[in-house]
């Protein structure tokens, strides 16, 4: 059976360049891995294809919506060090849920009977508002992952995710691996507000990704860090290659303690 990791953040956190960096890590130290997009912007494993690929929701577009006329090269192609990439995409916007179309796809990779297929699959899933469809990763998951910055609004985002996912938990065997602490800049507060939060629900900080113009570049070149080159490389793939050990050697986890969106206005504004 897979280890099935669900990573959630805000908007414009940075989950796919983090989300697709972690699978290449993982990649790279053995593991088959399998990354799906559930954002309908759809560009969560352009860093390992170096393309916008065909999503779900195109692919069963051509075949008038039946699954079963679907196949699994229709929607997976393999990118950087051997990374199997799907993209589950959403409707035109204004004309649809995307959390149906990822509920559908998870429900696609069981037909296709994915989830014995792989060492590790990541979803990699929008998470400013965790409906029920953009929850759907976490009644398959062993853990969520929450990524966020130094900020109040990724960190009262975070909380939200910690409430889905300690719901989820009463359900299902997910829980909280920890939180990705991204653009980390030590003349910014470094990971303070973080540090404070984690304690506070009850989870830790797995990660600390730097704040460095080489991870924006290798965004807009469509590569992994990996396959960059550039000053401070080491610096940047450092935290991916540590949280890929820590991820595949069975992570300590938790249930989280969520505050109540009210507290996060109070508690976070006495934070120093």
């Amino acid at each position: 059976m897979s280890l099935i990791l669900a990573v959630y953040g805000k908007g414009g956190i940075g989950k796919s360049t983090t989300s697709a960096n972690l699978s290449a890590a993982m990649a790279l130290k053995g593991a088959k891995v399998l990354q799906i997009g559930c954002d309908p912007k759809h560009d969560s494993t352009f860093p390992l294809t170096g393309l916008l690929q065909p999503t779900v929701i195109d692919v069963l577009e051509e075949v008038d919506f039946h699954i079963e006329d679907v196949a699994r090269e229709d929607v997976i192609l393999t990118g950087f060090a051997g990374v199997d990439t799907l993209e589950a995409g959403g409707p035109p916007a204004g004309s649809g849920c995307g959390g149906y179309v990822v509920g559908e796809t998870v429900k696609l990779l069981k037909e296709f009977g994915l989830y014995h297929k792989y060492d590790v699959i990541l979803f990699d899933v929008l998470g400013d508002v965790v409906c029920g469809g953009f929850s759907a990763p976490l009644n398959y998951a062993d853990y969520g992952i929450i990524i966020a910055c130094n900020d109040f609004d990724s960190i009262f985002a975070a909380n939200r995710l910690c409430l889905a996912i300690q719901q989820k938990s009463q359900r299902h065997k997910v829980r909280m691996a920890g939180l990705i602490a991204n653009r980390v800049d030590p003349d910014f507060g470094g990971t303070g507000l973080l540090e404070q939060f984690v304690e506070t629900v009850g989870t830790k900080i797995i990660g600390r990704v730097p704040y460095h113009d080489l991870i924006r570049r290798s965004r807009l070149a469509g590569k992994t860090l990996f396959d960059m080159e550039g000053e401070g490389k080491e610096d940047c793939i450092r935290p991916f290659n540590e949280m890929a050990e820590y991820l595949l050697g069975q992570p300590e986890s938790t249930i989280p303690n969520p505050m109540h969106d009210r507290a996060i206005f109070d508690v976070v504004g006495g934070w120093k």
